[in-house]
């Protein structure tokens, strides 16, 4: 099974650590890939020249880049309300899957909107149909271009208040009708409410990526507390994920270690090279 390590748990937030020293990381841990980020390792305006170059030496290293993921959604939405909001997230997505084109990925992180966004007060708390049409209208734009590049468009779950269930989230992608619009499931964020094996039953084929992180449902009131430090310690019954992973016929997706320390933040802003050794090493045993 393909196991990476996405660059935030090896490089944190300030993108100080280039594509170049990600990718040297990740081969000397052993992993099949890393996950680059657009809008702090990978600039948005980066050149095809550049993504080649970043290409040839994750080829050269043995590292595969299969997705790419962004944290710009937060602060934009594809799904708001607000119309000059709207298009300049579609602009960046637009920019988005061109990256993930020149670069060589499979699959792009995206968040199709957001209800609220629970540690940034400042952003608006939008209806959840209105978030609902308003991300709809904003991938049936995107999808001619995505479904050109063959670029799969994978949304999220996430904290966003939106999209709560598999059945939903099920509802909300088959919609699109189209091969090139899934889902980027993520193992630690379910893990608040519902479980990780009962997504992937219900998404099945519709899963195009996998973030496997662990989360401790005792402290689950605070705002991102109980995520922690360990892959290992949390709530995740990594027995049954692989079972469901196996059963749903998963084993090819790419599988992404997202550990970052929320509980942290902002000091997880830095890097913490031991916490990604640690992960990175502590994901390829779970998977080998």
């Amino acid at each position: 099974m393909y196991t990476a390590i996405n660059y935030w748990v090896l490089g944190g937030f300030d993108g100080n650590k280039g594509p170049d020293a990600a990718i040297k990381d990740a081969a000397s841990w052993g992993m099949d890939g890393v996950e680059l980020t657009v809008g702090d390792c990978l600039p948005i305006d980066i050149t095809q020249e550049e993504c080649k170059r970043i290409r040839k030496l994750a080829d050269e290293a043995g590292i595969g880049l299969r997705t790419l993921a962004t944290g710009f959604y937060w602060g934009c939405s594809l799904g708001s309300p607000d119309e000059a909001e709207r298009k300049q997230a579609l602009a960046f997505t637009r920019s988005y899957l061109q990256i993930a084109a020149w670069i060589g990925v499979e699959s792009i992180l995206v968040v199709p909107g957001a209800v609220d966004v629970a540690w940034e007060p400042d952003r608006p708390v939008v209806p959840y149909q209105q978030v609902w049409d308003c991300a709809t209208a904003s991938l049936k734009e995107l999808l001619p271009l995505a479904e050109s590049l063959h670029i799969n468009i994978a949304l999220e779950n996430v904290w966003n208040k939106f999209l709560l269930s598999p059945i939903e989230m099920k509802i909300f992608v088959d919609q699109f009708e189209s091969d090139h619009l899934g889902v980027y499931f993520d193992t630690g964020n379910c893990l608040v409410n519902a479980y990780p094996e009962h997504w992937l039953d219900v998404l099945g084929p519709r899963v195009k990526a996998v973030h496997v992180k662990n989360y401790s449902r005792e402290m689950a009131g605070g705002t991102l507390s109980g995520f922690g430090d360990d892959l290992l310690q949390g709530d995740l019954d990594l027995e049954a994920l692989l079972a469901a992973i196996k059963r749903n016929g998963l084993e090819a997706h790419p599988f992404t270690a997202e550990m970052i320390p929320f509980s942290r933040l902002p000091e997880m802003v830095l890097p913490d090279p031991l916490l990604a050794q640690d992960t990175a090493e502590k994901l390829k045993h779970l998977f080998s």
